[in-house]
């Protein structure tokens, strides 16, 4: 899909077939006129197993949060997507679970480099832009699947404003509503909360980047249970489970050659294809993309109550009470408090307490309210 600054973003998934291509007829490279396929198709179906099985880690490593082992098979899979010239049907879900990841992934930080295109776009709304995608591709959408796209667009907004770029959030408020069947409810309640300058209000608290992920995370555990047929992750489970048994035949051990040429020979194909692709040498994923949460968990029943409560521009139980019991912090007092500690260092708070307004705070809430911080990954 080619952007407003000329460069390639995500393209949008359509039926064509995979990794296919003229064939080669240079005459370089071994070629075998008594095979009855044409090695051009036979290349495809690998690739598409390659595929899978990269797609298939990748969501593995992001549920475990492994950051190194996400990349690695983060860009395997997106050298193979980039390289294609289109996408088989049944491989639709595949390739846009893959392209959503990695733009998550990235979607804590808006000076990203991994994107190339309208440097303007944030990963979270290329992240809009391909779940919209998918979305289009299906023939029914569950509750699930609209939640996702709820988060992504109110996360879109709320990662700027975290950012203190409230000059830009409304051109990305247009940006994320810009379908003529977005849910207008959200927009006028997100409008509301920009209008506020407030980063920290309930409702982006509690519909939260966390949330997001988690909900992402369910999607890939019903997408991992479907039935699928990739050969090369059964051939691989097979022999991991031979090996944790002790039961590998002798024949395979003395050959000690052939079999560790098979056992390296995804990663060798890995290597090749980073190599291949210049596009994929700055990418770093920030530590907010697998927090470590300590809050407890929400219930079904929560979420399902509070994800209504869209519609009818309320916020949630949890938070409509806590606002009676403390005074929530605002953005301007979170910027005195950066400041003070810049100026006088952490511990010293009751020196930043005494030169600055904290409307009748004390020196523990400073603390306090510092370590929050730090654990919102704020400062």
């Amino acid at each position: 899909m080619e952007t407003e600054g000329g460069g390639t973003a995500f393209r949008p998934v359509s039926p064509r077939q995979l990794g296919t291509g003229p064939a080669d007829s240079s005459g370089c490279g071994p070629t075998d006129d008594s095979s009855p396929v044409p090695f051009v198709e036979v290349e495809a179906v690998a690739t598409e197993w390659i595929l899978d099985f990269a797609c298939r880690c990748l969501c593995h490593h992001f549920c475990e949060g492994n950051r190194r082992a996400f990349e690695r098979s983060r860009d395997l899979a997106l050298a193979i997507i980039k390289g294609s010239q289109g996408v088989e049907p049944h491989l639709v879900k595949t390739v846009c679970l893959c392209q959503l990841l990695a733009c998550v992934a990235e979607g804590k930080s808006l000076d990203s480099h991994y994107f190339e295109g309208d440097q303007r776009t944030s990963p979270l709304e290329n992240a809009l832009l391909v779940w919209t995608s998918f979305l289009k591709s299906q023939s029914k959408q569950d509750k699930l699947h609209e939640d996702i796209k709820k988060l992504i667009q109110i996360q879109a907004v709320a990662v700027y404003m975290e950012k203190g770029c409230f000059n830009d959030v409304t051109d990305v408020l247009e940006r994320v509503f810009a379908d003529s069947l977005s849910n207008e409810a959200l927009q006028m309640k997100l409008t509301t909360i920009i209008k506020q300058k407030d980063p920290y209000h309930p409702f982006l608290q509690y519909f939260s980047f966390n949330l997001l992920t988690k909900k992402i995370k369910t999607f890939i555990g019903i997408f991992l249970n479907e039935e699928y047929n990739n050969l090369l992750m059964k051939e691989a489970t097979k022999k991991a489970e031979l090996k944790s048994l002790g039961k590998i035949p002798l024949h395979v051990q003395n050959h000690s050659n052939t079999a560790t040429n098979k056992e390296n020979h995804l990663e060798i194909t890995q290597r090749l294809h980073m190599q291949a692709c210049s596009f994929i040498e700055r990418s770093f994923l920030t530590e907010q993309i697998f927090p470590r949460s300590k809050n407890r968990k929400e219930t079904v029943l929560q979420s399902k109550k509070t994800l209504q409560n869209i519609e009818n521009d309320q916020p949630s139980d949890e938070f409509r009470s806590a606002g009676h019991k403390k005074q929530r912090w605002s953005w301007t007092e979170d910027q005195k408090l950066k400041n003070g500690v810049q100026k006088f260092g952490i511990g010293k708070w009751k020196k930043i307490l005494e030169n600055y307004d904290f409307n009748q705070r004390t020196n523990v809430m400073l603390k306090d309210r510092w370590r929050t911080m730090v654990k919102l990954g704020k400062v």
